[in-house]
């Protein structure tokens, strides 16, 4: 039996945790909150999107940031048996519109308290108020953790606790109230590994034009977004729901563009692109305009566009149309009507930048992937010290798939721990 120390209390440490545990190891986690599970408390706006229901295959097409690396873990603990270990542990979950697993309860609390239960039922030791300050290391191979204990009683005091393994399972560095302040690139970097620069990832982006302000609050569904270079090249393409913001642009789709395009969006500007009626194709939109435009030949141009458009969008529509508000619908040439359906199928605005770490999913970068065993976790620097979840040069895009990278990889780290 090895005792296993684990840094972190979110689900990466918790997975790794119970897998360590079930294989009869002695199991201390070290966490500095008041409480486990605080990011995965509000992950899913507080439902938490647990996993997603999709076969493993496709699980990894939806992972952008090294899915070849995942390739064993994800095969020795997939979604299916992190949807069992819930079920087993009293939160029955479900399967909603894109494969996405929530707890039937819709309550992110319900998803913790059973993995809480299942440590507890396997004596994992809980250590809360215990900021880990430093990994102890001799001759080579991981010996322990130099910590420091916060609380009332004994608030400060520095203490060192011997093991056999370590594992950081730290997060990243995105929402930073839940603890996540980059402690565990910290530790990997003391210990010689490389850290690919992390960035945000799953964030809403800056938008140049100011009209975008006049859309705060419109949400459109059934739309595709297409992010470009300058020189014309497609980054990203994908189908769904998008919104928008005072300063730009969020969403679904939005959000997982931002993984993949925001390295080359810190070096330079991009362009999103919207195609507003995706299921036309211009021929087909510019016939729906025809028709629109026939019923109410006598109105105003700016009065004709209500079965087109929202509200909101009708006035920013009619400026990037370029055809007068005032000009009445049975003189608008077919010139004319052609510019709006180009309008239509491409909205296009300037990406300038992304939104910050506290409003990021997830954090993209991290601990160096070449430098660690895709196996077990288990650093191929220093023996005995291994990395689970968000920590590691990881990412996926929304829909349940990070939660499932952190699952995965905490139960590697935690089921490859010698006896």
């Amino acid at each position: 039996m090895s005792k296993v120390l684990i840094i972190g209390g979110g689900a990466a440490s918790m997975a790794a945790a119970i897998a360590a545990a079930g294989c009869g190891h002695e199991v201390h986690i070290y966490e500095k909150n008041e409480k486990l599970g605080k990011k995965l408390f509000i992950t899913g706006k507080g439902r938490c999107n647990v996993t997603n229901a999709c076969d493993m295959e496709e699980m990894m097409g939806h992972v952008v940031t090294n899915p070849r690396f995942l390739y064993s873990s994800f095969s020795r603990f997939t979604n299916q048996d992190m949807m069992d270990l819930l079920e087993r542990n009293g939160c029955p979950v479900k399967v909603e519109r894109g494969m996405r697993v929530f707890p039937v309860s819709d309550k992110s609390s319900d998803v913790i308290n059973a993995l809480v239960r299942a440590m507890k039922d396997l004596g994992v030791v809980v250590h809360l108020f215990c900021e880990v300050k430093e990994i102890l290391v001799e001759e080579g191979r991981c010996r322990g953790i130099r910590a420091v204990r916060h609380g009332s009683r004994d608030g400060g005091r520095a203490f060192e606790e011997r093991g056999d393994a370590v594992i950081v399972a730290t997060g990243g560095v995105s929402y930073e109230a839940t603890g996540s302040m980059g402690d565990g690139y910290r530790f990997a970097r003391d210990q010689g590994h490389r850290i690919i620069e992390p960035v945000p990832a799953l964030v809403p982006f800056l938008v140049k034009e100011p009209e975008i302000k006049e859309l705060m609050g419109l949400s459109l569904k059934h739309v595709e977004a297409a992010v470009f270079d300058d020189r014309g090249r497609e980054l990203y393409r994908e189908f769904g729901e998008l919104l928008f913001t005072h300063f730009g642009v969020s969403g679904p789709i939005i959000l997982s563009a931002s993984s993949f395009v925001a390295r080359t969006l810190a070096k330079k500007p991009l362009t999103l692109s919207i195609d507003l009626k995706p299921a036309l194709d211009r021929e087909q939109l510019d016939a729906r305009i025809l028709r629109d435009f026939e019923e109410c030949s006598n109105k105003q141009f700016k009065n004709a566009l209500g079965r087109l458009f929202p509200a909101k969008l009708i006035p920013v529509m009619i400026r990037r149309s370029g055809i007068s508000p005032e000009k009445k619908v049975n003189e608008i040439t077919k010139a004319e009507r052609l510019g709006l359906v180009d309008a239509t199928k491409g909205f296009t605005c300037v990406l300038t930048g992304l939104r910050d770490f506290k409003e990021a999913i997830i954090t993209q970068g991290g601990v160096d992937v070449k430098e660690v065993k895709p196996k077990t976790m288990e650093s191929k620097l220093v023996e005995g010290l291994y990395f689970a979840g968000e920590v590691l040069d990881l990412d996926g895009v929304t829909g349940g798939f990070n939660l499932q990278i952190a699952w995965s990889t905490g139960w590697a780290a935690g089921s490859h721990i010698p006896w």
